[in-house]
């Protein structure tokens, strides 16, 4: 039995809406990006994952994941859902499974990776900071030298 509000065709109506790109937490980051003056790369089809933004030439992909749909330990991303929850639960842990896979690959390849979560995204200046840090040069030796190492 299922306790949907929504008749099947209206719950498909509005599964439709919901967006796989251009969502508010990825333009959040471009924008940040933008004002560091970083350059970068949408659609990363050929890549694991399919990462939301490739800096080719820094060697370096960030995904920017909601917090519900790959499961993070927020309030947001731990929350059961109520209608469906066997289905939601494999799906989820589905989508989480499929992170670290891509993630490893990513990184066994020689890309630095950085994993954004929806709910870190509400404090630009920290968004900022965090993007600094990723992208310095420092970083990018540190994990070139880890990557030589493997």
């Amino acid at each position: 039995m299922t306790t949907d509000v929504f008749t099947p065709e209206k719950r498909s109506a509005v599964m439709r809406r919901v967006k796989g790109r251009d969502t508010g937490p990825e333009m959040a980051v471009r924008r940040a990006l933008r004002a560091l003056g970083v350059g970068y790369r949408l659609g990363g089809e050929n890549l694991p994952g399919r990462p939301d933004v490739v800096m080719k030439g820094r060697r370096a992909i960030i995904f920017v994941h909601g917090c519900f749909w790959h499961g993070h330990d927020c309030a947001r991303g731990a929350r059961e859902p109520k209608a469906n929850a066997d289905y939601w639960r494999a799906k989820i842990g589905g989508n989480r499974e499929r992170d670290r896979a891509s993630e490893q690959a990513l990184t066994l390849d020689g890309w630095r990776v950085l994993i954004l979560w929806e709910c870190d995204l509400k404090d630009t200046a920290v968004l900022e900071t965090r993007l600094r840090v990723f992208l310095s040069p420092q970083a990018a030796s540190v994990s070139r030298a880890a990557s030589a190492r493997t």
